[in-house]
This record gives structure tokens, C-alpha cells and sequence, in this order.
């Protein structure tokens, strides 16, 4: 069998739609051959591009999944009509939130359209009639996308009620935050009275702004649920002179117990991991007691520290 002819430059080395490359002369045959792949209907794709955006290392499996996520996505743009944008769980996911595995490893994009005609059904795809006073759409990487926080509402129906907390501590997190928390509020104002509203509002109440990682949010909600005082998240440290010392992930500033979550990053940078010892001097030298956990601590010993770290700095129950 002969090679496959070129297509025109004009479609580019990225997906491409059917009916584009028709009027730019490609027939059908050549549509059919092995070397496009067919994401979506009427979508091509060259076989063995490499993901759009690539993937932040090959080692990386999250990174992987959510590179060829977003893959899915852009695969799909190509062919999507003005009024269309994407949602939900697909939205979420291109503004780079942290989603859970179960969300992240399937193979449909979420479309989200205000004309109830319009809305999208077909293999790989999900529709979704979304009223357009309840969506902000936005653009990410020249997708139109619906905004972090509505992405976020309308996710309220799918995660549990930690997953809606930890994502929108992400909404809001310390550094480059994508909302505030009185965008939080008005959104779930707005949802108010439809479905997933009352877990919402739940998860609303335990969001915290200036967090760092999920892992911390994690931490904080296991804490609190074991009837601890709630710690302040990034709490900023200052030496009796008033100079910064550090920032602490979780902290009683009344009774000076520090608490660090050691993420993976921690273990494997031994600069890192040095930086961290360093950082920590100075606290202690000031009278904090620090507490530092990590993955390989249960959650029984983890509190068990705390309560008595707490105890021991005049806390009463």
C-alpha cells in the first residue's frame, strides 16, 4: 500500500476537523487512513503526536493522565460550536484543580452549552444544559472553558464532601489563587436550591484561603474532626524582635505547636530537606513545638502527638 499523502499544512500537526479538511480538498479515503485517529466524531488527529500540552515529566504518571486529558479536550475543540464551552469535571482539570483519580482517569470531555437543542451527546462526550446566568466561561489555553469556581459548583453533585473542600482550598490557595473567598460565596448563592447545593455550602464552611497542598487540607480536616482546635493554615512566624522566621503550614500561634506536613518532594531533595531542618531552627529556638508528619504516620499517632503537644502548652479540652 502506497504512503499516505500529505494533508495541507494548513491543518497543522494537531487535531483537525472533518469537515475543514474537506474543504481544503482532503476525500474521504484519506480520512480513513491509519495514520489519523479518530478522537471524536468528526475529528482527526495524527497517531503518535505527542499530548497538547506535554506531559510535566514521562515519569510522571498523574502528569501523563492529566496531559492526555487535556488531550481529549483540545482533540474535541476543533469541532465545537460557538455557544459550547467546557465544564465540570473537564473544566476543573484545565484549570489545573486537583481532581480525584476516578475523574481524571476517564475518557470523556464534559461540554456545557445554554441552548437546550444544542447540547452534545455522542461517544466521549458528555452534555450538559447549564443555564448561562449560572457560568462564567472563560478562556484557558484558547479553549473556552467554564470559570474555576463554576467548575467547582457544578462538580458539587460528583465529589465527596472532602474533595469539594479540597479543591476549593485550591481555589483560594495561598499562592496564585484563582478566586476569593466572596467568589466562593456568591457561586454557591447562586446554586443555591439546586442539586448538590446543601453538601456545597458544607464543604463551603471548612474551606480555608492561603493553603499550600492538599495533603495540608487533609491534615487540618483530620485534626479538626478529632475535636481538636482548628490550627491557622500558613500562619506567619516572627521572633520576639517582631522579624519573620517562616511560614507554617499549621499552627496554634496561643500555644506555639507547629505542625509541617513533609510532602514526597521533602524526602527525594535532600536541598530541600536540608532547607527544612534550617527553616525550623529558629521557631524552636523561640519556643515552638514543632510536629512534623508525613504520609508514613497514621492518623491515630498523628493526633495522639498533637492532643498532647496542645496539653502540654496549657490547652484544656
Amino acid at each position: 500500500m502506497r504512503p499516505p499523502s500529505e494533508l495541507p499544512a494548513e491543518l497543522g500537526d494537531g487535531p483537525f476537523s472533518v469537515a475543514d479538511a474537506r474543504q481544503r480538498g482532503v476525500n474521504s479515503g484519506r480520512l480513513r487512513r491509519s495514520d489519523l485517529a479518530r478522537p471524536f466524531h468528526g475529528v482527526r488527529a495524527p497517531v503518535g503526536r505527542g499530548p497538547s500540552p506535554a506531559p510535566i515529566s514521562d515519569a510522571d504518571r498523574w502528569a501523563r493522565i492529566r496531559a492526555a486529558a487535556r488531550t481529549r479536550a483540545y482533540d474535541y475543540a476543533v469541532r465545537m460550536p460557538s455557544d459550547q464551552f467546557f465544564s465540570h469535571a473537564t473544566a476543573a482539570l484545565l484549570h489545573g484543580l486537583p481532581l480525584p483519580a476516578r475523574l481524571l482517569e476517564r475518557s470523556i470531555v464534559d461540554v456545557g452549552t445554554g441552548i437546550r437543542t444544542r447540547r452534545r451527546r455522542g461517544k466521549g462526550v458528555r452534555g450538559h444544559l447549564i443555564p448561562l446566568d449560572r457560568v462564567r466561561v472563560v478562556s484557558v489555553g484558547h479553549l473556552a472553558v467554564a470559570s474555576a469556581v463554576d467548575a467547582w459548583v457544578q462538580l458539587s453533585t460528583v465529589l465527596t464532601l472532602d474533595e469539594l473542600i479540597i479543591i476549593g482550598d485550591s481555589l483560594v490557595r495561598r499562592q496564585r489563587p484563582t478566586a476569593t473567598m466572596a467568589e466562593l460565596h456568591l457561586a454557591v448563592a447562586r446554586h443555591a436550591g439546586l442539586p448538590g447545593a446543601c453538601r456545597l455550602r458544607e464543604a463551603l464552611a471548612l474551606v480555608r484561603p492561603r493553603t499550600d497542598s492538599a495533603k495540608e487540607t487533609v491534615l487540618r480536616l483530620l485534626i479538626v474532626r478529632a475535636g481538636l482546635p482548628e490550627p491557622e493554615v500558613n500562619l506567619t512566624l516572627v521572633n520576639r524582635y517582631g522579624a519573620f522566621m517562616a511560614l507554617g503550614d499549621l499552627a496554634y500561634l496561643r500555644y506555639k505547636v507547629l505542625i509541617e506536613y513533609d510532602g514526597g518532594q521533602h524526602r527525594e531533595d535532600e536541598r530541600q530537606f536540608h532547607r527544612d531542618i534550617d527553616r525550623l531552627d529558629e521557631p524552636m529556638e523561640e519556643g515552638w513545638r514543632v510536629i512534623r508528619v508525613n504520609k508514613s504516620h497514621s492518623p491515630h499517632a498523628v493526633i495522639a502527638r498533637i492532643r498532647t503537644a496542645l496539653l502540654d502548652r496549657g490547652w484544656i479540652p
